[in-house]
Order: C-alpha cells, then sequence, then structure tokens
C-alpha cells in the first residue's frame, strides 16, 4: 500500500519530535544540537527547517506535545473517580507528577519559560492545563462545590501553586515522598473552598 505525502510528512514530523524531545530533556535547549538530531532522525537540515522554521520551531512544537500530553494525563486521572472533589485532586496530582517525569520536567518547567518567554509559556499552559482546571472549577462552582470565589483568580492561583510544586519536587532527592508532601498540603488548601 502506497503512503501518501500527508501520511509520510506526519511520520517525519512525529519522528523528529520524539527524537527532539529526547535531546531536549536530557541536554536542555542550549545544548541540544539540530545537527545530531536530523542525523539520528535520517533527515537533513532542510527537513527540520521546512517543517519548524528554526531550533526554536522545534522546541515550540515539543513544548506543545509535551504540554497536550500532560492534558491527557490529567483528564484520563480525574476520570477515574465520579466525585468532583475527587477529580480535582487527582487531576493536580496527575499535573504535577506528569510534569517532574524526566521526560516532561526540564523541556516544560525550565526551558520552556526561558526560551519562549514568560508570556508565550503562559498562553501555552493557559490553552493546556488551566483551560481544564477552570472548566472543572467552574462545574463544581455551578454544582455548588465550590465556596462562591472568582474562578479565575483561583485558576491561577492553583496553576501557579502547582507549578512551583513541581518545580520543588523535581530538585528534591524522594519525589515519592516530596509528592506525597504536596498532595496532603494541595488537599487541605482546596479544603478552604469547600462548601461543607
Amino acid at each position: 500500500m502506497k503512503v501518501s505525502k500527508a501520511q509520510q510528512r506526519q511520520e517525519t514530523i512525529a519522528k523528529l519530535l520524539e527524537i527532539a524531545r529526547e535531546h531536549f530533556s536530557t541536554q536542555g535547549y542550549a545544548h541540544a544540537a539540530t545537527e545530531d538530531m536530523v542525523k539520528e532522525a535520517g533527515l537533513t537540515r532542510g527537513a527540520l527547517y521546512h517543517h519548524f522554521g528554526n531550533k526554536e520551531g522545534l522546541f515550540r512544537a515539543v513544548l506543545e506535545s509535551v504540554q497536550k500530553e500532560i492534558a491527557e494525563q490529567v483528564e484520563t486521572e480525574a476520570a477515574k473517580s465520579q466525585d468532583p472533589w475527587e477529580q480535582l485532586l487527582n487531576g493536580c496530582r496527575a499535573f504535577v507528577t506528569s510534569a517532574v517525569e524526566h521526560r516532561n520536567r526540564r523541556i516544560l518547567l525550565i526551558d520552556g519559560p526561558s526560551v519562549l518567554g514568560w508570556e508565550a509559556w503562559r498562553k501555552m499552559d493557559e490553552e493546556h492545563s488551566m483551560q481544564l482546571l477552570q472548566a472543572q472549577l467552574q462545574s463544581m462552582a455551578e454544582q455548588g462545590y465550590l465556596a462562591a470565589v472568582p474562578i479565575e483568580a483561583l485558576t491561577h492561583l492553583l496553576s501557579g501553586a502547582m507549578n512551583e510544586a513541581a518545580l520543588w519536587i523535581a530538585q528534591m532527592p524522594d519525589q515519592a515522598h516530596s509528592l506525597e508532601q504536596m498532595t496532603r498540603a494541595m488537599t487541605l488548601m482546596l479544603e478552604g473552598y469547600r462548601v461543607k
């Protein structure tokens, strides 16, 4: 069966993104060489420039794929419960757990903001993780689970707390223990917004 040009293009992009993700996560943006990436992918530099424009464009695409993957993880974990509070806690925990994974943390938390700039990074974060969080909080408020609180403000508060928690956990020697500590602290904090 003949492979279409569109399918070849998608396969080329997917292969390059996967290889670039490995290089960016292990070496960091500054030290990851595009020559090595295209060589490993069996492509030319021209293919990289054609699909992504430059190294920053490739990094942006990798970051976006990481954020989409994390958003999917959050949704999957949240859906494991029917209880809105458990959904919220499961989602928060899934975000932090995914953010500190070796394949994600440097790309998402360290190089993302510094390479793309704070505003561009925040916009991408809002389009993925924060959008899910805000939708969950809005739904909970409408169902009477949340005390009267501005949802947008609470979304930013929780998102910032989780990003900071992920940075903290990523540098701790016992990440599993630190994740449990974060989960306990997050649960207690969220209890303050719960309608009793």
